[in-house]
């Protein structure tokens, strides 16, 4: 909504009482829906310091990438045979690690599942979207965190995503286990390694192949928030 309003004003900045009614909307929504800290730099224009400019660019990206998140499993459930299996909602949230940083991909890591699954159904609550929220958080805060850590090189895009989502797979393991009631009979070894990795083949393809590639993109373009 932010970022249509900024758009809004771009273009109708001219007209005063766009002008008017564009602010009067900001500063009646600040402190109710938005912080000062998020509307400011549209009330404000240049009088606001980078941080709060920081602050705003990854909120509203985050938003961005949980919408992703959302939508993105409907696309490729028109895919029956392979569907599930491309994982669609990790791209958007191991993105929003590298994009953002770790705080906003754990964030949206740990929504994206149970909002799916409170509002759709999808996937179950219990145990499929509770252990798919700690795994995506866990991908979210690794990506951020390693790639801020590590030198800014092609090949630690690749370290810092591989060692993401071995982490969050891990977590994932765990966390069924201990929903299965730390039973081995109902998810040992061979489950986890079914789950986490061969029925996640095409996935773990896709996102090794296609997130790298946008990461690299976006550092060209200097739209990297988290450098």
């Amino acid at each position: 909504v932010i970022n249509l309003f900024q758009l809004f004003r771009r273009i109708m900045w001219n007209r005063s009482s766009f002008s008017y009614l564009y602010n009067l909307f900001l500063q009646y929504y600040e402190g109710v829906v938005f912080s000062e800290e998020i509307t400011a730099p549209f009330l404000y224009g240049k009088d606001t310091s980078m941080k709060t400019k920081k602050l705003v660019l990854n909120v509203s990206l985050s938003g961005m990438f949980l919408a992703l998140a959302y939508v993105m499993p409907f696309l490729t459930g028109q895919i029956p045979e392979i569907g599930s299996m491309l994982c669609p909602m990790h791209i958007p949230v191991l993105l929003c690690g590298f994009v953002c940083g770790a705080p906003y991909g754990l964030v949206v890591g740990l929504v994206a599942p149970i909002l799916r699954s409170l509002t759709l159904g999808m996937p179950p609550l219990f145990p499929t979207a509770t252990a798919m929220a700690f795994e995506l958080a866990v991908y979210g805060l690794m990506a951020g965190l390693l790639y801020k850590a590590l030198p800014k090189k092609k090949i630690n895009i690749y370290t810092s995503l591989i060692g993401a989502m071995i982490v969050g797979r891990i977590v994932w393991g765990i966390v069924m286990f201990c929903i299965m009631g730390f039973d081995m009979t109902k998810f040992g070894l061979a489950a986890f390694w079914a789950g986490a990795i061969v029925n996640a083949i095409p996935g773990i393809i896709v996102q090794i192949i296609l997130i790298p590639i946008v990461v690299m993109l976006l550092e060209k373009a200097k739209l990297m928030p988290n450098k």
